[in-house]
C-alpha cells in the first residue's frame, strides 16, 4: 500500500503521461486520486487538459527528453503510450519510422519509474502491445526496477462505458507477485444513453453522391434493426448496430452515423465525448475534428476510474 494511503485523510497522488484530453486524469479524479502533474507533446492537448484540470501542473514536451527530477513524487503513475505502432487498425509494417517512433514512447514509462519508483503504475494500450517485438525487453526493464506486471485485457463496456472498446491495462506493482485485479462486470450501457436525435446535422439518405457501400449498409441495417440504428461509416462492416447496445469503438476520426428513418447524420463532438464516458460539461475545442481526434485517443474516464479503484482496493 502506498505510504500516502496510510495516513488518515491523505489522498493518493498520481502523474499522467501522454495525458491527451485527460481520460486517465478524469478517471483518477473520479476515483478520489489527486493528479499532480500531466504531460503531452501536443500543445492543443495540453491546453484542453489544463482547462479541465486547472490544479494540475502541466508540461508540454517530448517525454523522451523529460527531466524527471522536476516531476513531483507520487504514488501512482498513469500512462498511455502511443498505440499507433501496435494497433491492427493502423498497420505494423516493419521498418516504418513513424511506427517505430510511436512504439518507443513506452520507454518513457521505464525512465519515469526508474527515477521516482512509485508503488503503483498502470499502462494502457491496445492488446497488441503485448506482441511487440521489444515487449520482452521492456518487461525485463520493468522487472529490473522491481515491478511485477499483470496484463488485463478488458472490454470497457464491461466497466460501464457505453462503448465496446477492448484495451490492455497493465498493472505494475512493486510486489513479490503480479497483482491480478477483481474487476467489476457492469451492466452494459446502451448507445441511447448519449445519442440525442434532436441535435446534429441531418441529411437525407437518398441524395446524389451517396456511396453504394453506405446505402448497402443502411439496407442491411434496416432489415435487422428497423428504421433507427447506428452504423460504421467505414471499415469492413456490412450492416448496422442496435442502439440498445454500447456503440462500437470510437476512433480518432468520424466513424459512427445514426440512421433515423430517411435521414442520417454523424455523431456530434459531444456525443463522441459521452460515448467515451467523459462527464457532461467537459471543456473541449470548438473544432469538431479536433475534439473527435482527442476523444478517440483517450482512455475512457469511467474505465480508468474502475481500474484505479480496483487497484487501490487490492494494493
Amino acid at each position: 500500500m502506498p505510504e500516502n494511503q496510510q495516513g488518515e485523510g491523505s489522498m493518493i497522488t498520481a502523474i499522467d503521461l501522454f495525458a491527451g484530453l485527460g481520460g486517465w486524469s478524469t478517471g483518477a479524479s473520479l476515483a478520489g486520486v489527486d493528479v499532480l502533474w500531466a504531460a503531452n507533446h501536443w500543445p492543443d492537448a495540453v491546453e484542453w487538459h489544463s482547462a479541465n484540470h486547472p490544479n494540475t501542473i502541466h508540461a508540454c514536451q517530448d517525454l523522451h527528453q523529460a527531466d524527471w527530477s522536476k516531476v513531483p513524487a507520487h504514488d501512482l503513475l498513469l500512462a498511455s503510450p502511443c498505440c499507433q505502432g501496435h494497433s491492427k487498425a493502423r498497420g505494423k509494417a516493419n521498418g516504418n519510422p513513424q511506427h517505430d517512433a510511436s512504439r518507443s514512447t513506452a520507454w518513457a514509462v521505464v525512465s519515469a519509474l526508474e527515477f521516482h519508483r512509485p508503488e503503483l503504475a498502470i499502462v494502457e494500450n491496445v492488446p497488441e502491445f503485448l506482441d511487440w517485438t521489444l515487449y520482452p525487453a521492456w518487461a525485463s526493464a520493468m522487472n529490473a526496477l522491481g515491478y511485477q506486471l499483470a496484463p488485463h485485457v478488458v472490454n470497457c463496456a464491461d466497466l460501464g462505458v457505453p462503448q465496446e472498446r477492448v484495451r490492455m491495462f497493465l498493472i505494475c506493482t512493486r510486489s513479490r507477485a503480479p497483482l491480478h485485479l477483481q474487476l467489476p462486470k457492469m451492466e452494459h450501457v446502451p448507445a441511447t444513453s448519449f445519442i440525442d436525435l434532436n441535435v446534429g446535422r441531418w441529411s437525407p439518405i437518398e441524395r446524389p453522391g451517396r456511396a453504394t457501400a453506405t446505402l448497402e449498409r443502411i439496407r442491411n441495417g434496416r432489415e435487422q434493426f428497423g428504421d433507427r440504428f447506428v452504423m460504421s461509416y467505414y471499415g469492413n462492416t456490412k450492416s448496422g448496430r442496435s442502439l440498445q447496445r454500447p456503440i462500437g469503438t470510437i476512433t480518432t476520426r468520424d466513424r459512427w452515423a445514426i440512421v433515423d428513418g430517411d435521414w442520417m447524420r454523424m455523431l456530434t463532438a459531444d456525443e463522441n465525448l459521452m460515448a467515451m464516458s467523459f462527464p457532461v460539461g467537459t471543456k473541449r475545442p470548438a473544432n469538431h475534428r479536433l475534439t473527435v481526434h482527442m476523444a478517440g485517443n483517450a482512455v475512457p474516464p469511467v474505465a480508468g476510474q474502475r481500474i484505479i479503484q480496483a487497484l487501490l482496493e487490492a494494493a
